[in-house]
Order: C-alpha cells, then sequence, then structure tokens
C-alpha cells in the first residue's frame, strides 16, 4: 500500500511565517528559517511554502525576526533550500515560466500555481513538459457558496464557472502532475476537513492530491487518510503551534493503523 505524506505548510506574507484564517486574517509569529529547522529536526516527508502577500504589499526590508537584506521571495527560497533536507514545494504569485523556473534554479523541488494555471493553462503544459509533470503542482482553492463547493482563483476573491473536480480533471489533462486541494471555509478554522469536496476532487483524477484547510486535531487528518483518496494530508496552524506536533501526528497516525511513512532519528547536529 503507498504511504500517505504528512506535509507541514507555510504561509509567507511580506517574508514572515503568518498564521492564515479564512485567506483574510492574518498574525504574524516567526521568520521562515527558524520554523524550517525544528521540521528537519523530525525529517518531514515534505515540506510546502506558500507566498501570500498581495499584490502592492510586498515588501521584505524587515529588521525584526532576524530577516535582514532578503530583497526577494527568491533570495528567502535560497536561504530555505540551502537548510532544507526535504523535497521542498514553492508557490504562490508565480505569474509565467520564467518565475516557475526562477523557484526551480533556486532550490523548489515543485512549484504551486494556481491563479495564473487557470488563467493560462498552457504554463501547466509549459513547466510540465520542461520540467517534468511531478514538478507541476496546481493550487486550487474551494469555498462553500450557499452549500455548493466554489472554485476561487486571485487569493480567493474571484470565483470561477468550473467545479473542483471539473478544474482538477482539467489541469490534470494539461499536465499537472499533482493537486493541491485548499479550502478557503476551514483555513485556519481547526474545525475538520471538507470530506466530501476532497474525495470528489480526489476520486476525480489520476493523479496525488494533498488535502489541506482545517486540521485542528490528528484524528482530523485520520479521517482524510480513512475516508477519502486523497494521497497527502497538509497543515500548517497544528504544526506551528503545538510542541512537537509533527512527531505527534505520524506516531498517533501510524497507531491507529494507517500507512504512513514511520519517523525518522532525529537529524544529528553538525559539528
Amino acid at each position: 500500500m503507498l504511504k500517505k505524506r504528512v506535509i507541514p505548510v507555510l504561509f509567507l506574507k511580506n517574508g514572515l511565517i503568518v498564521r492564515s484564517q479564512g485567506f483574510v486574517d492574518f498574525r504574524e509569529f516567526g521568520n521562515p528559517i527558524d520554523r524550517l529547522r525544528r521540521l528537519n529536526d523530525w525529517q518531514a516527508d515534505e515540506l510546502i511554502y506558500i507566498d501570500i502577500t498581495r499584490e502592492g504589499e510586498h515588501n521584505l526590508k524587515r529588521d525584526d525576526h532576524k530577516i535582514k537584506r532578503m530583497q526577494s521571495t527568491l533570495e528567502i527560497l535560497g536561504a530555505i533550500s540551502r537548510e532544507c533536507f526535504m523535497p521542498l514545494t514553492f508557490g504562490g504569485r508565480i505569474r509565467d515560466f520564467r518565475e516557475a523556473a526562477d523557484y526551480i534554479a533556486g532550490g523548489a523541488d515543485k512549484v504551486i500555481i494556481n491563479t495564473e494555471s487557470y488563467r493560462h493553462p498552457e504554463l501547466i503544459a509549459r513547466v510540465a513538459g520542461h520540467f517534468g509533470r511531478q514538478c507541476m503542482v496546481v493550487g486550487i482553492d474551494v469555498k462553500r457558496v450557499d452549500g455548493r463547493p466554489v472554485v476561487f482563483i486571485d487569493q480567493g476573491r474571484e470565483a470561477v464557472r468550473e467545479t473542483p473536480a471539473e478544474w482538477a480533471r482539467s489541469a490534470e489533462a494539461s499536465g499537472a502532475g499533482e493537486i493541491f486541494l485548499n479550502s478557503i471555509d476551514r483555513d485556519g478554522a481547526a474545525n475538520g476537513f471538507d470530506l466530501e469536496i476532497i474525495e470528489e476532487v480526489a476520486a476525480a483524477v489520476n493523479i496525488p492530491v494533498i488535502a489541506c484547510g482545517g486540521a485542528g486535531t490528528f484524528d482530523d487528518m485520520a479521517e482524510v487518510m480513512q475516508q477519502t483518496q486523497a494521497s497527502a494530508v497538509a497543515a500548517g496552524n497544528i504544526f506551528n503551534f503545538t510542541e512537537n506536533a509533527y512527531r505527534r501526528s505520524k506516531r498517533e497516525l501510524s497507531e491507529l493503523g494507517l500507512p504512513v511513512k514511520p519517523l525518522a532519528s532525529p537529524v544529528p547536529a553538525m559539528s
């Protein structure tokens, strides 16, 4: 049986890690390197960084949180990739092939492209054709409107016509190697995943689906693995605010008999 992945997600806004809720409420609480080091110790299955800085707000010239002289997101990515000992996915604000190529050259193993993959699906094919479809992850943000799941782009500000399953199938046909499915409703709410939408999308495609949005307990993660065909469960806040949360998640999911990779031994400190 294929192992299910457990993936921490770190959201960047203006160069700092933030807690996100509903795509509109953000709380700064750390720099991107410190969070990475903690996850390195336990060799997380993968790590996802997403830059959610909005247009017109991007300013990395910070003197606090030990972030100095980092003048661009690419510079932050370079610092991250030099210390990251696990597969690294980077997304957010990728508008064209050149930017995707810059992120991969800068150390990302995969890129997540959301809005521009919808507006310009040929971008999916170009990235997949050049770097391999395993590098091309399509981000799909979903929110329930009058009970109906609706896909949104532009950081949750513009609804589109296709259902989540329809858009996921189109993305796969264009060359996507993976889907990152994020719930706007559940973002930061810690009230469980939207299992119905996750299963609808996972059942519609033949590529891996990463489910994100709603993890409040490790039981919430277990439900995704038990009740949907998602290949991975991703979470942000639960790993940021709970001591040793990644290690505990792996242990508890394994004790439930779920097919997760075993915990790795801590990485020895470098002398």
